[in-house]
């Protein structure tokens, strides 16, 4: 009896640890929308971009591609490249980043995140 007790005890912390943290709804795409965005790795700790390509992803947004940043950044950035600043915003507000608009229409996509030393992804789920 009391086994079962501390099984349904630890189910229930890893049930409650294993959930994205909150994010507003509008720090997610609107409905039937779909922003495209690249995230880019600019500190040296390997696996950021993914953990942030996955948060994202968690929370609607479509994440086309990832990788490293040439230069390390002390701050998290997030790019408006298609004109569209609410769409950026909610991105913005997701990574608690910055909002810069800077139009390139040759990379067809909507949003650029630049990871710096200052954005710590959501900690992992705990699975025994």
């Amino acid at each position: 009896m009391l086994a079962a007790v501390g099984w349904f005890g630890i189910r229930a912390l890893n049930t409650q640890s294993s959930r994205a943290p909150y994010i507003p709804d509008d720090a997610k795409p609107p409905e039937g929308v779909r922003i495209k965005v690249e995230v880019f790795n600019g500190t040296k700790i390997k696996g950021l971009a993914r953990r942030a390509t996955l948060f994202l992803r968690d929370h609607g947004f479509d994440v086309v591609g990832s990788g490293t940043n040439t230069e390390q950044r002390a701050a998290t950035v997030v790019y408006d490249r298609s004109g569209h600043p609410d769409w950026a915003a909610r991105v913005g507000r997701a990574m608690d980043a910055p909002v810069v608009t800077q139009r390139d229409s040759s990379r067809y996509l909507d949003v650029t995140v630049v990871l710096g030393a200052n954005w710590r992804p959501p900690p992992l789920p705990f699975h025994p």
